[in-house]
């Protein structure tokens, strides 16, 4: 297999900083890493595979000789850039929200729709963290039976919104715990101790911008723009791994042990639904995973045709860094 030379931009952010961890984990056939980022870290070294590797300032002429370009430094950044590292002949994987719902740009989740990968035009999105990681539990039961309408409510960690966020979080216990004033500056309102249905920005129809994310690039990745989808965000105190309780109704019945089945043989899912033995996904052991883990598998009593789940991920790996390189493995 040739390798490839790769850059990512955005390498010292969180997701950046996973992305390296990921191509050497997965012994990605990488010749060679350019990490670029903004000139504030240029110059900070950053280690691959044993070598120490000085982060360079993105730039337009930062994608010579580069055959795949992963993006994580925002929408702003992949807006500007991106074009060039095209230009310069390489593919763009970007994980902001930039261009996923661009008719010509692939939205994409390896176990989903991986042959959407071959229509790309220089550019694939990665989808947003929370839609990733429900569109894995839920399309293998999508083709076996049709799902009309999604109800998820998510549990998102604070590290979805950066390392900021955690060290916010961190601030506020311990200004708690020294009966000290609470201080907030990246959240509206103190995250220590509560939940903030609250992620993203407010839209005129009274959803958020994560919230209609997740409408539409469901519908966009599953190829399906008949499922009705609504969704609540809500931020947690957790540090990582993002958390969703699920709700689907679908066009003829399927029992919980169908589900389970059905779950247990799908690509990249682990299901852990024992109840009785208190055995059930959570944040703090999906965190470092790459799979998606589903559990509380049951019949919805509240609808005909329905169940419930509660479905975890990691959202800097499965909902970000790893996602994209398993894109660039299937560009491979």
């Amino acid at each position: 297999m040739r390798e490839k030379n790769v850059a990512i931009a955005g390498a010292t952010g969180a997701v950046g900083t996973e992305m390296i961890k990921v191509l050497e984990d997965l012994n990605f056939p990488v010749k060679n890493l350019r990490l670029l980022a903004s000139e504030r870290s240029v110059g900070k070294k950053l280690k691959f595979k044993n070598e120490e590797i000085p982060v360079e300032k993105l730039d337009k002429d930062s994608f010579k000789n580069i055959d795949i370009a992963l993006f994580s430094a925002g929408a702003s950044r992949s807006l500007e850039f991106a074009k060039y590292a095209v230009d310069a002949g390489a593919v763009v994987i970007d994980n902001s929200s930039a261009f996923r719902m661009n008719d010509d740009v692939p939205l994409v989740v390896p176990e989903v729709n991986p042959e959407k990968v071959k229509e790309h035009k220089g550019i694939i999105a990665n989808p947003n963290c929370s839609t990733i990681q429900m569109v894995v539990a839920l399309y293998p039961i999508h083709k076996v039976a049709k799902i009309k309408r999604i109800i998820v409510s998510t549990y998102q960690a604070v590290s979805g919104t950066g390392m900021k966020a955690i060290e916010e979080l961190k601030r506020q216990i311990e200004q708690i715990r020294n009966n000290e004033k609470v201080t907030c500056e990246v959240y509206p309102h103190q995250i220590a101790y509560n939940v903030l249905p609250h992620v993203d920005v407010f839209l005129e129809n009274g959803y958020t911008k994560e919230e209609m994310k997740m409408v539409n690039e469901t519908r966009k990745i599953m190829n399906d723009y008949s499922i009705q989808v609504t969704a609540t965000t809500v931020r947690v105190p957790v540090i990582r791994a993002h958390s969703e309780s699920i709700n689907i109704e679908l066009e003829k019945k399927l029992t919980a042990n169908e589900v389970r089945e059905i779950l247990s043989k799908a690509p990249g899912i682990i299901v852990q639904d024992e109840p009785s033995k208190n055995i059930y996904p959570l944040a703090i052991y999906a965190t470092g995973k790459y799979e998606t883990f589903v559990g509380r598998i049951r019949e919805d009593i509240s609808v005909k045709n329905g169940i419930a789940m509660w479905v975890v991920a990691d959202q800097l790996l499965k909902g970000a860094a790893y996602n994209a390189v398993q894109i660039a493995q299937l560009l491979l």
